[in-house]
Parts: C-alpha cells; sequence; structure tokens
C-alpha cells in the first residue's frame, strides 16, 4: 500500500538547535540558573509525568523555581526556554511542503507537553504546514513506547503501511517499524526524497 502521510519529529528534525548543547546553552549566562540544578530539581524527577499528561509544566516547575532560582518566575524560563529552542530547519521544511503539494499529509509526531506543543503549532505557525500534530501529553504515551504509535494510528485513521516517520533517534525509529510503519532515521545528510526512496 503507498504512504499517505509523513510522520515527522519536532526536537532534532523540523527543530534543530545550531549549537549541540541546545537551548540551554547559556542558561546561566542569561538567567542566572545552571542547567545542571534544573536537570536535578526539574526534569529528573517531575519532566516524565509532566510529558506523559499526568502533571502540569506549571505546576511541578513553579515549586521548584521558589526552591532552586526564587529570582525566576515560570512565565520568564518558560518562554526563555521555548523561545530558544525554536530554530525551525527551513530546508526540510521546503521538502515537506512539496511533499505536501504532492497530496501526501503531513503530521507532527512528537514527545511534548501541552503547552510548547501548543507554541510549536499555532505560535510558530507549524499548524499552517502540517495537517495535525499527535504529542506525548495528549496521547498518554511517548516514544518509544509502542503505544505511541498505536494511538496515533487510532486518532489519525492510517494504517501502518500508509505511514512513513522520520525520527533522529534509532530507537524511536526501530520501534515505528515494530508496529509495521515504514521508518528512516533523519540526520540530515539525505534528503527526504532520498530516504523514501530508500525505504521503497
Amino acid at each position: 500500500m503507498a504512504v499517505k502521510v509523513l510522520m515527522v519529529d519536532v526536537d532534532g528534525v523540523v527543530l534543530v538547535h545550531p549549537d549541540p548543547r541546545g537551548w540551554s546553552v547559556h542558561l546561566e549566562r542569561d538567567l542566572g540558573l545552571t542547567y545542571d540544578a534544573l536537570q536535578s530539581a526539574f526534569f529528573q524527577p517531575h519532566f516524565g509525568e509532566i510529558i506523559h499528561g499526568r502533571a502540569g509544566l506549571r505546576e511541578r516547575l513553579g515549586p521548584v523555581l521558589r526552591e532552586i532560582a526564587p529570582h525566576l518566575t515560570c512565565d520568564q524560563l518558560i518562554d526563555y526556554w521555548f523561545s530558544n529552542d525554536a530554530h525551525v530547519n527551513v530546508s526540510l521544511l521546503q521538502e515537506l511542503d512539496q511533499a505536501r503539494g504532492r497530496g501526501l499529509k503531513l503530521h507532527l509526531a512528537t514527545v511534548q507537553e501541552h503547552e510548547r506543543a501548543d507554541f510549536i503549532w499555532r505560535t510558530l505557525g507549524l499548524q499552517k504546514r502540517f495537517d495535525a500534530i499527535h504529542y506525548a501529553a495528549e496521547l498518554g504515551w511517548a516514544k518509544p513506547e509502542p503505544e505511541f504509535y498505536l494511538e496515533i494510528e487510532r486518532r489519525s485513521g492510517f494504517r501502518p503501511s500508509e505511514i512513513f516517520f522520520i525520527d533522529d533517534k534509532i530507537e524511536n525509529v526501530e520501534a515505528a517499524r515494530g508496529c509495521g510503519w515504514g521508518a528512516a532515521v533523519w540526520t540530515g545528510a539525505n534528503t527526504l526524497e532520498e530516504l523514501l526512496e530508500k525505504a521503497g
């Protein structure tokens, strides 16, 4: 059966930070908070539940900031994080536009919590270039959990053989293939067309 929809990861694919250290590379300089402190106090203990939609971002971040960085508000940190993690891969979007022009549907398939998903979809304007977004906090599952992919199938109505997925992490691609999806690792070394051709 022919591919009808491209499922596209966001971080590392549609959004690619120019520095491999990512959005927090100047966090201490700009906001007076080390990433190590944020990682150990917030991301490690709380982000799993936030990503799976079982807790709110501000509900967990607020108390942490009051403890480790009382000079910062949730709004300040979130605005800094989202805006510094919003480097759009223009060349890939142009390729995806061409694929959409040939009749393929474009969906985002990403591990996000609710606020950043909305930022990506509405504020960055990806709603104008994609037909739908599927994200972890809404689905209740994250990659590479098989249920992430199965829930997307259920919600989108596409069969596994109709889906082609690109992601920058091999474990996510292998999980998609395990669900019967066509899939390829996105490194930026190949064009989208080349990946589709290699997959047959």
